[in-house]
């Protein structure tokens, strides 16, 4: 009897080496996990600077410096060439270089290897930096990054996000007390820029559509631009397409700014009352129509898009974001970025998603609808 219970209270052996080496690497985890999960914060935190440099190299020219040279060049060629600085700091235009090589905006190579000279590192442009040049012949994002840097009245907002998000509204009307196109209207300068940024961005969106969208429009005989600002888009389009009739169409202080463009009509007008009647319309991106506004702005301005479209087998064609929440293509950060800045610039206006696009199609009366990808945001 004793022996049999001491025999079902026997201790089973545990091997304590092995339970603190398990202990062990599993603190090491989570200490790792800590430490990265700091350094993401880190970059949050001077993720600014990003945008900062890269708005300096704009500044200075330094892309086009060194497409002018036709070559790789030194530190001291791209300070002798930066206009209008006679006492320019080598030093600093050094350290600058330093962080824009790092996030690989421009290459950098040193035919020296075992000298650490900054004077023999040449500098060079990459697939990058060649989007910096601000050449009227190739596509660019420069105007676009002089928008976004342009003036404190489109950084100022940012600063309102989280009151907006507390207490509902406008962030932008917030910071400045009225909206956005009430600036464009009565300052020129800034509706300059806009349309400017505007227009880099239709070429290269026209560019990527066109590659894709081949046969897309075979059968327009007539095609209206809403909200297309100085006519680049709705330009392209005809001059790929000659059989295409084309207007622009945008708010009367837009148009008044377009320039002439062979195909093309510029008609002055509000999409919220009437549309002038076409085959079918197009509607593109950025700080453009329907990611401006809500949901229910969207549907009034897609009714009066069904209106304006004069048989029943027409089409609109849309050239927006379809954001991947959970996506982890090129462009699926930036699509989430987008998103904020429209929460932040224009209250109701979002990045949506493909069952939110299909919601306020049906909603304006477009009940069918075919995603198509391009090459581009």
């Amino acid at each position: 009897m004793h022996s049999a219970i001491a025999a079902t209270k026997k201790q089973i052996p545990v091997n304590s080496n092995t339970h603190t080496h398990t202990h062990t690497q599993r603190m090491a985890n989570e200490a790792e996990s800590m430490f990265r999960g700091q350094a993401e914060i880190w970059q949050c935190i001077y993720h600014f600077v990003d945008s900062i440099a890269l708005k300096c190299a704009l500044d200075l020219g330094i892309a086009d410096i060194i497409q002018a040279r036709g070559c790789p060049i030194t530190l001291s060629q791209i300070a002798n060439d930066v206009p209008s600085s006679p006492s320019l700091d080598i030093a600093r235009l050094s350290r600058l270089m330093r962080f824009l090589v790092h996030k690989k905006l421009f290459d950098a190579t040193n035919p020296q290897s075992d000298s650490d000279s900054e004077e023999e590192t040449l500098y060079s442009l990459n697939q990058c930096s060649k989007w910096l040049l601000r050449d009227p012949q190739q596509l660019s994002l420069a105007p676009l990054i002089c928008i976004l840097q342009y003036h404190p009245l489109l950084t100022a907002p940012y600063k309102f996000l989280s009151r907006s998000i507390r207490e509902g509204g406008n962030a932008f009307h917030m910071a400045h007390g009225r909206e956005l196109w009430d600036f464009a209207s009565v300052d020129p300068e800034l509706n300059k820029v806009f349309n400017d940024g505007m227009e880099c961005t239709a070429r290269i969106t026209i560019k990527a559509l066109i590659s894709e969208y081949k046969h897309g429009f075979d059968c327009i005989g007539s095609l209206v631009d809403v909200g297309g600002g100085t006519g680049a888009s709705i330009a392209e389009i005809v001059k790929a397409y000659p059989h295409v009739r084309g207007t622009n169409f945008d708010l009367p202080h837009v148009v008044a700014t377009a320039p002439p463009r062979p195909g093309v009509n510029h008609v002055g007008g509000d999409m919220f009352s009437n549309i002038p009647t076409t085959d079918a319309i197009f509607m593109k991106w950025i700080l453009q129509i329907l990611h401006n506004w809500s949901d229910e702005d969207c549907v009034k301005i897609l009714r009066n898009c069904r209106k304006a479209i004069l048989e029943k087998t027409g089409k609109i064609i849309i050239v927006d974001t379809v954001l991947q929440p959970s996506g982890d293509g090129l462009f699926d950060n930036t699509g989430l970025a987008l998103d904020l800045v429209m929460l932040t610039f224009f209250g109701g206006g979002k990045e949506r998603t493909e069952l939110e696009w299909k919601k306020i199609l049906n909603e304006g009366g477009f009940v069918r609808y075919n995603i198509i990808k391009i090459p581009a945001l």
